[in-house]
């Protein structure tokens, strides 16, 4: 990994995003060898009864978020990778919403998407998704987990820590923000939760600080036919400015749900017993990346999904590697959240008895590993509020430029992980 790259990247493939490894059996969690049980630092074990079904408008909204988020991101970001997961953020800003009120709560849910869907329904929602990915799949660990920092000093609104607490299973933390073991404390929770692949979401704490929203997503997968390992070679991936930089690049053939129009070639690469996939979407050598985002719409993935149809072909797919890492302030603002980030515009009296609360930072990171067994991906938000059909030939898809990828929950279509792949290295 050059030095480039880990000067911007420190420490979105989707739907889809978002996430797997080597084949791990569902063993009791450790911070370094294991993943966290779902339930590890929650106060509220979620029920055992059959999940409800996750509305489609409600994955609708969700996936619009998803979208328009990447394309903010990639916007400013176009020569870098980016790997994110939507479903982390769009998790730590419905706990946040619990806490705004007027201008600033509408905010919120016209950014996420919410429409007319009130509090109560948002929050069923989120915990209906979450509930729907325990134990879904045995060749796949995901953990999902929230929690609450709470100024000590602070009286909040019984309702809203109940709200959260139990529609997010949060685990709910009272703590001095001015003493710097804080600090440590919430970045081991978040290291346990993502199986230590992200060490840390905070660097320090505003004494100031008001509450503290963080979720932690883990994903462990392995790839329904793994990689034969000895088919993966050193092969030349064509970069942005069409250099070549020498890459493993993994090899397999078999049936795949396969893709291809005028502009791109798209497959889908399923973990353990489907439930789970990675998109990889690789755009025509005349086609930009750039102009293939431009035609990413909620639209065309609604059209394109339904699309794939089962088709004998050979994967070639680079093997990689990266953590990434981004405050999102400036681009929810400009997704039309400005008003959480002002001083004295924003309303957060649903949250606590206060004159002034703001959102002062939200901070993302991830990491992804994938190799021939499988994909292990993590991702942790913060949210901190403060005050002050007919037969076809054989195709070959080979992912030897940059290229888009999701990792997709297929049974609600939430999207978990989605990135832009410039340099696997």
């Amino acid at each position: 990994m050059n030095s480039y790259f880990l000067r911007s990247l420190q420490a979105i493939l989707f739907l889809f995003l978002s996430l797997s490894l080597l084949g791990l059996t569902a063993c009791s969690p450790t911070p370094t060898d294991s993943a966290p049980t779902p339930s590890q630092g929650s106060p509220n074990p979620r029920p055992t009864s059959t999940p409800k079904r996750v509305h489609p408008e409600f994955v609708n909204a969700q996936l619009d978020f998803s979208l328009k988020l990447f394309s903010q991101i990639y916007a400013g970001q176009k020569e870098r990778n980016i790997f994110i997961s939507p479903s982390s953020i769009f998790l730590a800003l419905s706990m946040t919403y619990n806490g705004a009120s007027g201008d600033t709560q509408t905010a919120i849910a016209d950014t996420l998407g919410f429409g007319e869907m009130d509090l109560e329904r948002v929050n069923q929602e989120n915990l209906n998704f979450q509930n729907s990915l325990e134990n879904a799949d045995d060749r796949v660990t995901l953990n999902i987990a929230n929690s609450l920092w709470l100024n000590q000093n602070l009286q909040f609104l019984p309702d809203f820590v109940q709200r959260v607490g139990e529609s997010y299973q949060a685990k709910i933390e009272r703590v001095n923000f001015s003493n710097t073991a804080v600090t440590r404390q919430i970045n081991n929770w978040v290291k346990m939760q993502t199986n230590g692949k992200i060490d840390s979401i905070v660097d320090r704490l505003d004494p100031d600080t008001l509450i503290l929203l963080v979720n932690a997503l883990y994903f462990k997968g392995e790839w329904s036919e793994p990689f034969p390992e000895e088919e993966t070679t050193e092969a030349p991936f064509t970069l942005l400015n069409n250099e070549k930089k020498q890459i493993p690049l993994m090899s397999q053939s078999g049936d795949y749900r396969y893709l291809e129009t005028e502009q791109f070639q798209a497959v889908n690469l399923p973990y353990g017993k489907g439930r789970f996939s990675m998109y990889v979407f690789l755009p025509k050598k005349e086609v930009s990346l750039t102009q293939f985002y431009e035609s990413l719409t909620v639209e065309d993935w609604k059209e394109w999904i339904p699309e794939l149809r089962s088709r004998p072909g050979t994967v070639k797919l680079p093997r990689f590697k990266l953590e990434y890492d981004l405050a999102l302030n400036e681009t929810l603002k400009a997704l039309g959240m400005e008003i959480a980030f002002d001083r004295d515009r924003a309303d957060f009296s649903n949250l606590a008895d206060l004159e002034t609360a703001y959102i002062d930072r939200v901070q993302h990171k991830t990491f992804v590993e994938v190799n021939e067994e499988g994909t292990e991906a993590a991702a942790t938000t913060s949210v901190g509020v403060t005050t002050a059909s007919a037969p076809m030939n054989p195709f070959e898809m080979t992912v030897d430029r940059p290229f888009f990828c999701v990792i997709r929950d297929n049974q609600t279509g939430m999207i978990l992980f989605m990135g832009s792949i410039v340099d696997p290295s």
